[in-house]
């Protein structure tokens, strides 16, 4: 698989978003399949591995995830760029900001069976920690060797900026699909011109764009699209405009309409990262597959002609940033 950089990281141009095998799709899989699945992303030349220390059942269990990742990878860790990402309460940072990082990072490190990680992300901004304090405790942790970079997610182009001054920002990770593409006015262009990395997540729009999801699909338990108002029963019609296009393409190119999503995001941005996350090994494995698809200019030209004239039905809104973010 061909590579981009996130700042100073050169990372498979896929990713593999992991949340799915211990939260937000409903019924986790066993650890012997998760495991088996991530080593074969990993046999198909994917090699940047994101996690968090959040993702759990139900979100409960601190490090579920990254404890499953961590088996996944002994043995090839130095093939793996391996990125996670914690939070810090407004109680825990009162004094140093990098004490508190630092604790949560050799928690991860512990899980991970680990002692670096590649990327460590703030997860999302809280409002009573300074984002330069935050900066500067990356900076120590890079210069001690724990970790090669860091980032942010979920943050506006003023974030990015006063963090980037303190520190370096190797990589920006927010929502970025054809459904969600208000980032194109600010952030993505200010990552590209400051060689900072723009990592997508949810690249397929909560898997809308692949067509698999219907009016007749049922999500239960913890699955996240139970609140994605563009997979409402009727955001899912209004929306179909979407399917219509990708599809179309999708038949003329022999791909899948999720390899189309994510081979025209890899066409439109050269320092773009998308990292569409999955359960299933065979959904993970066509997604990654997407680096086969090639369109051309006049391809391309055509999917961007049509998106600019197709209306989002039911846009969606991360639960820690409103709309007055968005941009």
């Amino acid at each position: 698989m061909k590579t981009r950089n996130c700042g100073n990281l050169k990372v498979s141009e896929i990713g593999m978003g992991c949340m799915g095998f211990s939260h937000g799709y409903g019924q986790i899989p066993s650890e012997e399949y998760s495991i088996e699945a991530i080593r074969k992303a990993l046999d198909y030349g994917c090699d940047f591995l994101d996690t968090s220390e959040a993702y759990g059942p139900y979100m409960s269990e601190t490090g579920h995830n990254e404890k499953i990742v961590g088996k996944a990878i002994q043995g090839r860790r130095e093939d793996v760029v391996l990125a996670t990402k914690l939070f810090i309460g407004t109680g825990e940072a009162k004094r140093s900001a990098y004490d508190a990082i630092r604790r949560h990072l050799e928690a991860s490190l512990k899980r991970l069976r680990t002692d670096y990680v590649d990327l460590y992300y703030l997860h999302r901004i809280n409002p009573a920690v300074p984002v330069e304090r935050v900066a500067e405790g990356m900076g120590r942790l890079i210069d001690e060797g724990l970790i090669r970079g860091w980032g942010l997610s979920m943050v506006t182009v003023d974030f990015i900026e006063r963090a980037h001054k303190v520190t370096p920002v190797s990589a920006v990770q927010n929502i970025y699909s054809m459904m969600e593409r208000d980032y194109e006015k600010k952030v993505i262009p200010y990552c590209q011109e400051n060689h900072i990395g723009f990592v997508a997540f949810s690249p397929i729009a909560s898997g809308y764009l692949s067509g698999k999801v219907t009016a007749d699909t049922r999500f239960v338990g913890d699955d996240v699209r139970r609140w994605v108002p563009q997979l409402s029963q009727q955001n899912l019609e209004a929306n179909q405009p979407f399917i219509d296009l990708v599809a179309g393409m999708a038949k003329r190119k022999n791909a899948t309409n999720a390899q189309i999503s994510l081979a025209w995001m890899l066409k439109k941005y050269p320092h773009v990262v998308p990292i569409p996350g999955s359960k299933n090994q065979e959904r993970i494995l066509e997604n990654l597959r997407a680096s086969e698809v090639e369109l051309t200019d006049s391809e391309f030209q055509e999917l961007e002609t049509a998106l600019a004239a197709i209306q989002v039905y039911g846009r969606r809104k991360d639960v820690n940033m409103g709309s007055e973010y968005m941009d």
